[in-house]
């Protein structure tokens, strides 16, 4: 959610972001080239990190990176994590609970440093809204930062903040993929497809059911440790993603399923009271991508198609209006002329980008994905439109040095 880059292109229509009548399209025919961070957005506590704290309101290219190359970036609450090509990971941000991984004690830093204790290539980073995590290029997790609720599955004695990386010991021996960090949860994919959740458990956020108890109102509903998600054995799953209070993943025969109280009870579901375990959300065309945001959920279809469904505030599904949708509803607006390849939900927005998949690139949450030709635009509001800015939060988007600038009248 809080967080889930781009590379090597030849010729293609730049790009993504921003909003215009008129904009200029960028042809690179020169080999690939490094590429480099542009941020934007709000800029307190150093999450930009371009060394200060104001908000931008175009994008700026991160001049810390000017001597290498990024793979991919995670936007958390109010840090942001970089993931160079070498396969390490630099953080900025606030660090009131040590979700930086930094070895200097500090409250915040205005400017990208590198976090410690890593010692392997990192092939996937995530950010959630007060904790990090890494996957190294043996499948082992690494997870830093708030563990008030046992987000970052060390176990019950586990101290509260963890400002170091730590490995999840109890993932020994279990090659993980994929890790989703959502606002007090954590999901993670295994190489063979298993899912596993932790931490606050509430709403039904982790997939698990509820136990029957007659003190259950005393019972924490936490989870210190990565624990199997029942509901899915037998079932491959390929994707996974964390929102605020829900979760959902895509299996390898592209269907989606759901679970978390706040984002399954309005929809039409026969049996309402699973709500607290995987719900196969129906009537979707074959799912290739999905993201959770506060209390609504997006998924892009293998042909290209964006559907979105839930609380609908401040237009965040895209359909054009507030009303409340709970079933999904396709996503029109600019995309009716053009595929979606990615798309990121924030609480109370959304971002997707449109294009092909098959070329090379990373994207929005630290998830390593492919690049889109053509044209790559990032779109919110109540209706998808060509934007200039993020007015709420910040985002950030990996260029090439060979093109850029890359809008102007």
């Amino acid at each position: 959610m809080w967080s889930k880059g781009f590379a090597g292109m030849r010729k293609h229509n730049l790009i993504r972001n921003l909003k215009g009548d008129s904009w200029r399209r960028w042809i690179c025919s020169e080999p690939p080239r490094k590429r480099f961070a542009a941020l934007w957005g709000n800029g307190d506590y150093g999450r930009l990190g371009l060394s200060g704290l104001e908000s931008q309101w175009m994008p700026v290219v991160c001049s810390a990176f000017e001597n290498q190359s990024l793979k991919a970036i995670a936007c958390g609450g109010a840090h942001t994590l970089f993931l160079t090509e070498s396969g390490r990971v630099y953080a900025t941000g606030l660090n009131d609970f040590g979700q930086l991984g930094i070895q200097k004690n500090t409250s915040y830093t205005l400017e990208p440093l590198e976090v410690s204790g890593l010692g392997k290539e990192i092939l996937q980073i995530s950010a959630g809204y007060h904790h990090s995590s890494a996957i190294t290029v043996d499948g082992e997790l690494y997870m830093w930062g708030k563990n008030s609720n046992g987000q970052l599955g060390l176990g019950k004695k586990a101290a509260k903040v963890i400002p170091v990386p730590t490995i999840v010991e109890s993932l020994s021996g279990i090659f993980i993929k994929l890790a989703a960090l959502g606002s007090e949860h954590s999901v993670a994919v295994t190489d063979g497809g298993r899912v596993l959740s932790w931490g606050e458990g509430g709403s039904g956020r982790l997939g698990h059911g509820q136990e029957s108890s007659i003190l259950g109102f005393l019972r924490s509903t936490s989870e210190y440790t990565p624990r199997l998600i029942k509901k899915l054995e037998g079932v491959k799953v390929k994707t996974a993603a964390a929102g605020l209070l829900h979760s959902a993943c895509i299996d390898e025969n592209g269907c989606v399923f759901i679970f978390g109280e706040r984002a399954v009870d309005k929809m039409v579901f026969q049996d309402r009271n699973n709500a607290t375990t995987p719900s196969l959300v129906s009537k979707l065309p074959y799912s290739e991508d999905v993201s959770c945001g506060g209390y609504h959920t997006c998924i892009v279809t293998s042909g290209g198609e964006l559907y979105s469904w839930g609380s609908n505030d401040n237009g965040c599904l895209g359909i054009g209006s507030t009303y409340v949708f709970n079933s999904p509803e396709k996503v029109q607006g600019p995309f009716s002329e053009s595929t979606v390849y990615k798309v990121s939900c924030g609480w109370k927005h959304t971002a997707a980008i449109s294009g092909l998949k098959h070329m090379p690139i990373n994207i929005i949450s630290g998830e390593l994905v492919k690049f889109m030709p053509i044209l790559s635009s990032l779109y919110f509001f109540s209706t998808p439109s060509l934007l200039h800015c993020f007015c709420f939060l910040y985002l950030f988007f990996i260029f090439q040095l060979s093109i850029f600038p890359f809008f102007y009248n």
